[in-house]
């Protein structure tokens, strides 16, 4: 009962930060607060009504359009909400579950850290999975800061995890560790687009994406960071070729997409994948490869 209601706490939870990061996602990239105006319409500049502005009940009861304007309102809106949803969701019920089976105060203190830590970080994987589709922009603004934040969460999780890294030097080896595994991340697409540059002579992978995966090990550690580059990686290759098969005029969208794959997206993915299901998946790949 506990954990069903954990559950569904955190995914209406979900819905309401899904509903704030649409006005993010939607005013910062032109440049507009994310404060004010109250949400409204941006075609009309219709002010919404607070029924209006219900996650995800909005879109349906309106049948996505305006009230005033008929204007189509984008997929993205409910889409993004239902996906923090589901993902916070997704979280409480995996880590309400591992608090139920010791309920001793470190146990649920720890739980209650990584429920919190992955929630955000899914949050924010989110956040940059739609700039990067829609503008091709991983904002520094945010990955920055979301390193810095997985590095606190490091350190806060190695300190439950090892007890004995109370002492000074303990700390100093977490974030040993965690500085390694921000520069191997970020060294691994570096690596890369310097290869494409030598072969190419043109940029491929942007800086943004360095930042990115540095994110990903600041959070989910090397393997985690592996885990989702790999499936980021196969994804961005399947909807590569997806494109190719598809018939397109010289100079068509389809044409200017396969030039301009957002790769931030395909790794936030791999990201949120990781985050969730990333350990299984790492010892059933070492189970296939006879480890």
């Amino acid at each position: 009962m506990i954990r069903i209601l954990g559950t569904l706490f955190a995914g209406l939870l979900g819905l309401a930060f899904g509903s704030f990061l649409n006005v993010c996602l939607s005013r910062w990239p032109a440049g507009e607060s994310i404060v004010h105006p109250r949400s409204h319409c941006r075609n009309c500049d219709h002010t919404l009504a607070w029924w209006e502005n219900i996650p995800l009940c909005s879109w349906l009861f309106l049948r996505g359009r305006c009230r005033k304007c008929h204007t189509t309102i984008s997929w993205r809106y409910p889409l993004v909400e239902l996906t923090v949803g589901a993902l916070w969701a997704q979280c409480a019920a995996q880590f309400v579950q591992s608090a139920l089976l010791d309920a001793s105060p470190t146990a649920l203190t720890s739980a209650s850290l990584k429920l919190a830590g992955f929630a955000l970080f899914n949050w924010l994987l989110v956040g940059l999975a739609v700039l990067d589709a829609e503008h091709l922009w991983l904002p520094d603004a945010v990955t920055l800061p979301g390193i810095v934040l997985g590095g606190v969460f490091w350190v806060l999780r190695g300190r439950f995890k090892f007890p004995a890294s109370q002492n000074p030097d303990s700390v100093l080896k977490l974030l040993g560790g965690f500085s390694l595994a921000v520069v191997l991340a970020a060294a691994l697409i570096l690596i890369i687009r310097w290869t494409y540059w030598l072969i190419r002579r043109r940029e491929g992978i942007g800086l943004g994406d360095a930042k990115l995966m540095a994110l990903l090990a600041a959070w989910l550690g090397v393997p985690g960071a592996l885990v989702a580059f790999a499936l980021g990686i196969t994804l961005g290759a399947a909807v590569s070729l997806a494109l190719l098969a598809l018939p397109s005029r010289p100079g068509s969208a389809s044409a200017w997409a396969l030039k301009k794959l957002p790769l931030g997206t395909f790794l936030c993915i791999g990201g949120i994948v990781s985050s969730l299901w990333g350990t299984p998946l790492i010892a059933a790949y070492l189970r296939w490869a006879g480890f």
